[in-house]
């Protein structure tokens, strides 16, 4: 490096430093606008080392001082200087040339060494700084004949080129790293206007990035090279990628391999394979046991040796290479293998041979010709022979067999055809899956015969109802009648004329009160048939008489009177006139409560109910649910069923609210009876079928019968027996036993016990009611051919 007489360039030196407070204020408003990753400043990391060392020894020099030739002695001597000479370093503005920024890629600069030993300082931006703004007073670039860097120092006319060592300032192989604050995440700096500190500790501010969206737009448009351009966030500049990046770009993208010339589908090559190799695969010396004969399999050897010597040890024989024929014919060995098992099927054997197949049969074993005409007339399925014995004279008069071809074709079919294996049939028996249900004598007593036939009426009965002590019998018909039946011993006691076809009657189930309740078009009547205990019905008949009316008569929507004269002789106590025509009746289990059933579906008055002792009418329901088809009330609660065409109704007469609604899924109700114990129901329809339901399990119904083959009429519980029984218009009525359990946790038991015929069908019709006797397990049932039974 050149050497410069420092005696008579001071005065030159002076007078720049007069000339740096001049600028001090211009420059530090560009010092504010210079961004911090500068180019120039990052790429000339190894030529400002020595241009630091320069300022700072120029500095030293001029001040007076002589030059020590160590950095920290030169920090010292600027400690000594004062704040002003500080600040004149500072003050220092140098930008370099155009033509050194285009002239190479990498920019260095090279400068006179402050000491001899030219030891290298940290690469800090003050010190950076301050050497581009002496390079810019001081210095300029010239480029010698080979082409290389060099520097132009001019000290008061005096000119001194300074040749750059390329060796030194060479930084192809360095990664050009701008960004120095370290591998952090940079989100951590998002909402600060630094991105981390240099080795000083000061702030490296954001580099000023000016562009708004019309500024990309418009370099989108205008750079050719823009497609190519990516940014990179740890240097903060744009980077044009070059042919080849892209290329690797494609591959990436593509799910190939980064290298070109990376075949991935190259042969495999075994690294252990069965070839002695002649260089051992590792280094490592072999171990001692792989030259060393081994003590314990010695030990081993010698006692298999010892051991086949004495004959506890028989060596393998070989094997025999003679074929093994096997015998279809022969009986199979039961205890085979395959004889063991347990679905195994022999193969199909031929019978042997026998006399008939002889070519001189004895005479017995030829057939006549009534058995040939026979034999050539059946199938040949039921052949007992497939051929014709014959008889020939020698062996050699023996005719070729015409069906040769033909059998042993067949032969061949069973044996290869035939299954070696049967398959796993299930094998049902029909009675395995009938339910298994007691036998009917276990579950007697029930009707089995029809005892009685109670005659009179002549036109069918629609309604029967039998009274609390079980000894007579109410019925009523088409024929205008109502007659009163003495069970035991099937007289008619009493006839009643009434204006109209019965379509229901019901007795008092209180036995302490002797009426009988008849309905007829709009009228119902109560009845007093004056038969049993004489007390009983002179109460009954005080019991009517001693209403006392009201003094505020309220409108009610039937109208109560008491018989007079004549009608009172024939039995008639009260009459209830209707707005429509009634079609069913149902007293209360105490007897003071009766309903009565109109069915409309155009008004909400389908059901009233009345109270006898008070003359009282009730309409329970304001609104129409559907069409009514018959009512009753629970045995034991306060509880109303009402059934409509597709579902039962229960409801609470004291919280007078909705309990429950049951869905019978089936077409059309036809009658409904309740169980004494109330849990339980029973509804017929007109759709073949009769739904049992658990009102303590579901809505839905528990059993579901279809015995019948026509349309239920009606259906019955008996008061004290496990049993119910259904009357359809198949003219029979079929008895089942229903045992309820007191168990909720047990099912009801049902169980058909007799189908009970004796009725005609007339009309279509068969039997349209069927009733209990209160007290034995007997059955009544009346049908279309006018006709009541009791099966007893």
């Amino acid at each position: 490096m050149p050497t410069v007489n420092l005696e008579s360039q001071k005065n030159g030196t002076m007078s720049k430093a007069k000339e740096k407070s001049a600028k001090k204020r211009v420059v530090e408003e560009d010092d504010d606008q210079l961004p911090i990753f500068d180019k120039d400043v990052t790429e000339k990391k190894a030529g400002e080392e020595e241009d630091a060392d320069l300022s700072d020894s120029e500095e030293s020099v001029f001040s007076g001082l002589e030059d020590s030739g160590s950095d920290s002695q030169d920090e010292e001597e600027n400690a000594e200087e004062g704040d002003d000479e500080d600040d004149d370093d500072d003050d220092a503005a140098v930008i370099l040339d155009e033509n050194l920024k285009n002239s190479s890629g990498v920019e260095t600069s090279a400068g006179p060494p402050a000491t001899d030993e030219n030891k290298p300082m940290q690469p800090d931006e003050k010190t950076a700084s301050k050497q581009k703004r002496k390079m810019k007073k001081d210095e300029g670039v010239s480029m010698n004949d080979r082409g290389e860097k060099g520097l132009t120092t001019t000290f008061q006319g005096l000119t001194t080129t300074q040749q750059g060592d390329e060796y030194e300032h060479d930084t192809s192989d360095e990664e050009d790293i701008r960004n120095t604050v370290g591998n952090i995440p940079m989100e951590w700096y998002q909402d600060y206007p630094h991105i981390g500190y240099d080795l000083d500790g000061k702030k490296i501010f954001k580099p000023i990035r000016n562009k708004d969206e019309l500024d990309e737009f418009l370099d989108k448009m205008e750079n050719p090279d823009y497609w190519r351009t990516v940014h990179d966030k740890t240097t903060a500049s744009d980077i044009r990628l070059s042919d080849e990046q892209v290329d690797l770009v494609h591959r990436l993208q593509k799910g190939q391999f980064g290298d070109v010339n990376f075949n991935e589908y190259e042969p495999s090559v075994d690294f252990f394979t069965n070839e002695v190799m002649i260089h051992p695969v590792t280094n490592r010396p072999q171990d001692k046991r792989s030259f060393i004969p081994s003590l314990i399999e010695k030990e081993k050897v010698s006692k298999l040796v010892h051991a086949i010597k004495m004959g506890w040890i028989k060596p393998r024989k070989p094997k025999e290479t003679t074929p093994q024929y096997y015998d279809l014919w022969a009986k199979e060995d039961p205890n085979a293998i395959l004889g063991r098992h347990k679905m195994h099927v022999p193969a199909p054997k031929m019978r042997l041979p026998g006399h008939e197949e002889s070519y001189n049969p004895p005479p017995e074993y030829l057939l006549t010709e009534e058995e040939r005409l026979a034999w050539e007339q059946q199938d040949a399925e039921d052949r007992k022979l497939p051929f014709l014995p014959q008889k020939h004279s020698c062996l050699r008069a023996v005719p070729a067999f015409s069906r040769f071809i033909h059998e042993r074709f067949e032969r061949c079919l069973d044996l290869y055809l035939c299954p070696r294996q049967r398959k796993m049939r299930v094998n049902v028996n029909p009675e395995d899956l009938i339910p298994k249900l007691p036998k009917p004598k276990d579950l007697q007593p029930f009707p089995t015969t029809m005892s009685l036939v109670y005659r009179g009426h002549t036109s069918l009965v629609r309604s029967i109802s039998a009274s609390p002590t079980g000894q007579w019998l109410v019925s009523g018909s088409d024929d205008c009648t109502v007659r009163f039946w003495e069970v035991n011993t099937g007289r008619c006691m009493k006839t009643l004329e009434v204006g109209g076809a019965v379509k229901s009657v019901a007795w008092n189930p209180n036995p302490a009160v002797c009426l009988v309740a008849v309905c007829f078009e709009r009228t119902v009547l109560l009845l007093n048939p004056a038969l049993g205990d004489r007390l009983v019905v002179s109460s009954t008949d005080q019991l009517i008489t001693s209403y006392e009316p009201p003094e505020e008569d309220k409108e009610q929507a039937v109208t109560w009177a008491l018989s007079e004269g004549p009608e009172h002789n024939k039995g008639h106590r009260l009459t209830l006139t209707h707005p429509k025509a009634v079609k069913q009746v149902v007293w209360h289990g105490k007897g003071e409560y009766l309903a009565s059933v109109m069915p409309d579906n155009s008004s909400n008055l389908q059901v009233l109910i009345h109270q006898v002792s008070k003359r009282r009418t009730q309409n329970p329901f304001r609104k129409n649910k559907g069409l009514v088809q018959c009512v009753s009330f629970h045995p034991l609660r306060p509880y109303f069923f009402v059934a409509t065409q597709r579902s039962v109704r229960v409801y609470n007469l004291i919280k007078q609210e909705l309990t429950k609604k049951l869905m019978a899924n089936c077409k059309w109700i036809s009658s409904m009876a309740i169980h004494p114990g109330g849990d339980n129901l029973i509804c017929g329809s007109y759709d073949c079928r009769l739904a049992w339901f658990d009102l303590d399990l579901s809505t839905k119904p528990y059993k579901m019968l279809r015995h019948h083959k026509k349309a239920l009429r009606g259906v019955a519980y008996h008061k004290h027996y496990p049993l119910f029984a259904s009357g359809a218009d198949d003219g029979s009525v079929i008895v089942c036993h229903g045992m309820v359990y007191n168990d909720l946790l047990q099912n009801p038991l049902i169980v058909p016990v007799k189908v009970l015929k004796g009725h005609q069908i007339t009309h279509d019709l068969g039997v349209l009611d069927v009733t209990f006797h209160p007290t034995q397990p007997w059955v009544f049932s009346s049908g279309a051919d006018a006709t009541i039974r009791l099966f007893t």
